[in-house]
């Protein structure tokens, strides 16, 4: 059984712990709309603790860190984050989480599920991932 999540409105790092707890417990997960995520805090911070660590793996070089641009990459890297990546049941679980931008031809007629503890009422200053992927320059909207 799949479950299929719509993060329109959803608090970044909340709806990735959530995601990570349940993959975790063998649950395939999909996530709509990853572009839709809110990030608390000021945008300009935002975009520079991104963009820093988009520096410091240059693609024209053969090591890393590559970190990814576009909004659903960067969902699953900061789940990949919150499970135990260098064991097996991590990389087992990872790949029971698929994230999209926007919502695909065959999830359109499934009512998505919303998670509760993933909302709060957002006060102060907050952007999207998908403003936050656009300046790191994804082409993906």
């Amino acid at each position: 059984m799949v479950t299929v999540i719509d993060a329109s409105g959803l608090v970044y790092g909340r709806l990735a712990s959530i995601v990570a707890e349940r993959i975790m417990d063998g649950e395939e997960i999909v996530v709509l709309n990853s572009e839709a995520l809110i990030m608390t805090g000021e945008k300009d911070a935002l975009c520079a603790k991104f963009g820093h660590r988009i520096s410091l793996g240059d693609a024209t070089k053969r090591k890393g860190p590559f970190y990814p641009r576009r909004a659903d990459l960067l969902f699953k890297r900061s789940v990949r984050g919150m499970i135990p990546w260098k064991k097996s049941g991590g990389r087992d679980a990872y790949r029971r989480l698929h994230v999209y931008v926007g919502t695909p031809k065959q999830f359109s007629d499934v009512t998505p599920e919303v998670p509760e503890d993933a909302k709060k009422k957002i006060v102060g200053k907050y952007t999207t991932l998908g403003a936050v992927s656009k300046y790191l320059g994804s082409n993906v909207r």
